[in-house]
């Protein structure tokens, strides 16, 4: 029996089920290759089924990415309030990118298509552009500014930077831990903080 969505019509798949069926067709034919009727093919599904879980191929590889950003939001607001503005924003990058080692599709090979397919960096560029207002938005509410001014803002750019750089060494070799990698990057950035 299929569950229901809160619109009422029956739920026929799952983006659990969409993300493996696409990423199983961006390994066997890369991801420009791979069209959305391919996908839901795969799935079982029609085209315009698809687009009720994503508006757009693009979307895929980034998952529920809202309710992502809406847990990023919860992580920090939680980070105790004794830690300065620019430790807690570093405990939340460091707990927001952990994830479990069973992750289907693996979380390695989710960063290296998002990371590393041309196809997809303009759209990525938009997704980092949501990902740092929610490092922003904290920063804004803790030190009593707007989101847009320049600490705020700043916070936000320095954060992704700490994210990418990360990544960046982690899918070098997958091997390396990534939180380890997160934690030596925070440890660097007060170094060089530091007169």
């Amino acid at each position: 029996m299929s569950r229901r969505t809160s619109a009422g019509r029956p739920e026929v798949t799952s983006h659990a089920a969409i993300e493996q069926a696409a990423f199983a067709l961006f390994r066997e034919r890369g991801f420009e290759a791979t069209t959305l009727e391919a996908i839901a093919g795969a799935v079982g599904v029609g085209r315009r089924t698809l687009f009720r879980y994503y508006r757009s191929k693009n979307d895929i590889p980034w998952g529920q990415f809202d309710r992502t950003l809406a847990g990023f939001r919860q992580i920090l607001d939680e980070t105790p309030a004794d830690l300065s503005v620019y430790q807690a924003v570093g405990r939340g990058i460091v707990e927001f990118n952990r994830f479990p080692a069973d992750a289907s599709p693996p979380h390695v090979e989710r960063m290296r298509l998002i990371l590393q397919t041309p196809a997809l960096q303009a759209h990525s560029a938009l997704r980092y552009g949501e990902w740092r207002r929610v490092i922003a938005e904290y920063a804004a509410a803790r030190l009593d500014l707007e989101p847009d001014a320049l600490e705020p803002r700043l916070l936000g750019h320095v954060g992704l930077a700490l994210a990418m750089t990360a990544y960046e060494l982690w899918l070098d070799d997958p091997a390396r831990d990534l939180t380890a990698l997160l934690e030596q990057g925070l440890s660097a950035l007060s170094t060089l903080s530091q007169p």
